[in-house]
């Protein structure tokens, strides 16, 4: 088990960009996926990226390829998630996710299937 601590979200202006971040502390990340997930209001959880260390994969949904970017930093037991050219529609609760040896793409989209270790989500309001 890992403890996943986020910081960064907040109001952003349309086409306005913002930074993510999630610190993990309790195991090194080389035997882990780590994913970014967002939560809108009244929808369900979604993967947006995910990247695994165990098997090097790495998977972006479709709507965000091109506009955001998921990076970790090994060194210091971070993960980032780069959002750029926010649309109001990308307002959500975003939360960090942390498991143990799973492909990146089977974390995103099979999520539920899986216990995870999970942020407590940061906010991004994109408004005018």
């Amino acid at each position: 088990q890992v403890q996943l601590a986020q910081s960064g979200g907040g109001l952003v202006p349309p086409g306005g960009s913002l930074k993510l971040s999630c610190a993990v502390s309790g195991s090194a990340l080389d035997s882990y996926a780590i994913g970014w997930f967002r939560q809108a209001p009244g929808k369900e959880r979604e993967g947006i990226s995910c990247a695994s260390n165990s098997d090097k994969s790495t998977f972006y949904m479709n709507s965000v390829k091109g506009r955001f970017t998921l990076s970790i930093d090994n060194a210091k037991n971070t993960v980032f998630l780069q959002l750029n050219s926010l649309k109001p529609e990308h307002t959500a609760v975003y939360y960090c996710a942390a498991v143990r040896l799973l492909n990146a793409q089977v974390m995103c989209e099979e999520y539920s299937n899986y216990a995870m270790d999970w942020g407590k989500g940061t906010l991004v309001t994109v408004s005018s």
